[in-house]
């Protein structure tokens, strides 16, 4: 995960470095070397996918001569790479990303005794009729839309409880399959409050600078620059739904033709391309990758 990075580009050893001084742990060697549930853990899976993002940004910025604020018209990232897509607009240093990032994993974890929450993806109905099965599911209970991720695929969130009756009363709905996630809290739904106070307080006292392109924020999908508002929509974030089809559609009405994701995966590239036909979509997470996609972002 990014070593072939960090060994073709300065640039991108760089950033693992400076992300391994924010967190005072070598984190770039549990990336390389694993064990691999270690660097599974939220804590630190978020900040080792923030660093391979940004690894990227900064090699096609300083060592390919491509610069953001020429080249793109707006940043988005889904849950955690809405921090990514920040950094890369200059919105925050790449230290206070690598330590929000830690302090959100390891307060989204906190959040929730393990076993007391839980995720499942609907697939084969959009986000109206997930809705409705999660009101159903509810029963007292918390349960609601924690992605909105394309079309056919809508993961709900919230307690155990309510989501192991999701499968039973989504059948009625049409839905196809719901399938349990493999994820150790319910992130996105009200029970991620203490999570969101946490975050809320750290957010307070970190700079957050106008972004050099402005950023399709999950919870509104619509483009934001405003340091406050995106601090108040950070906060709401981790609560709140991740509204991706209507990110992407959101791009799609705003001209833009051509979508990179950027860092480790390809399924943002996928989810974009089902969302709207019209994209163009590629990733960008390797050497190869950078030298493939220069003559399109040049």
């Amino acid at each position: 995960m990014g070593r072939e990075l960090a060994e073709t580009f300065t640039a991108a050893r760089e950033v693992f470095d400076e992300v391994d001084d924010a967190l005072g742990q070598k984190l770039s060697t549990i990336m390389w070397e694993g064990p691999k549930e270690t660097l599974t853990l939220t804590e630190n899976a978020q900040p080792a996918l923030m660093a391979v993002s940004m690894a990227v940004i900064r090699v096609l910025e300083r060592e390919r001569g491509i610069k953001l604020a020429d080249t793109v018209k707006y940043v988005a990232g889904h849950s955690l790479g809405e921090y990514s897509a920040l950094a890369a607009a200059g919105a925050f240093s790449l230290t206070d990303t690598a330590r929000l990032l830690k302090l959100r994993g390891q307060a989204m974890q906190k959040a929730v005794p393990v076993g007391q929450g839980a995720m499942v993806a609907l697939l084969g109905v959009g986000v109206d009729v997930a809705e409705k099965v999660a009101t159903e599911a509810a029963q007292g209970d918390v349960c609601q839309v924690a992605n909105d991720n394309e079309p056919t695929q809508v993961v709900l969130s919230g307690s155990k409880a309510a989501i192991d009756r999701v499968a039973e009363i989504g059948k009625a709905h049409g839905v196809r399959r719901a399938v349990p996630l493999p994820v150790s809290a319910p992130f996105h739904c009200a029970l991620m409050q203490p999570a969101a106070d946490a975050m809320a307080d750290a957010l307070s006292k970190v700079t957050i600078n106008t972004p050099v392109v402005p950023v399709v924020a999950n919870v509104v999908a619509g483009a934001v620059s405003d340091p406050g508002e995106i601090r108040r929509l950070l906060v709401e974030q981790v609560t709140g739904t991740v509204r991706w089809r209507e990110c992407v559609g959101f791009l799609a009405a705003n001209g833009i033709t051509e979508v990179f994701e950027i860092g480790s995966g390809k399924v943002l590239a996928g989810l974009a391309k089902r969302i709207e036909k019209s994209l163009e979509a590629s990733s960008i997470g390797t050497p190869a990758d950078i030298e493939a996609a220069l003559p399109k972002l040049g």
